[in-house]
């Protein structure tokens, strides 16, 4: 099995008249083996609104 990510890529996107921006999971990333970076797999790349990596929630560990 594959080793679970160390962070989960949301696109996130400001819609006028909501307080909070609409999150759409577009990816994960890995940290190298030598702790100098990440690996970064995207699903979906956005054409507007911007990336954001977070730590796994604990139900995106199922």
């Amino acid at each position: 099995m594959a080793k679970k990510p160390d962070l989960i890529a949301y696109q996130v996107k400001n819609v006028e008249g909501r307080e909070k921006g609409i999150w759409n999971r577009i990816g994960a990333a890995w940290a190298h083996e030598n702790g100098e970076g990440y690996n970064i797999a995207l699903d979906a790349l956005p054409l507007d609104g911007k990336i954001i990596l977070i730590k796994p929630l604990e139900k995106d560990e199922d």
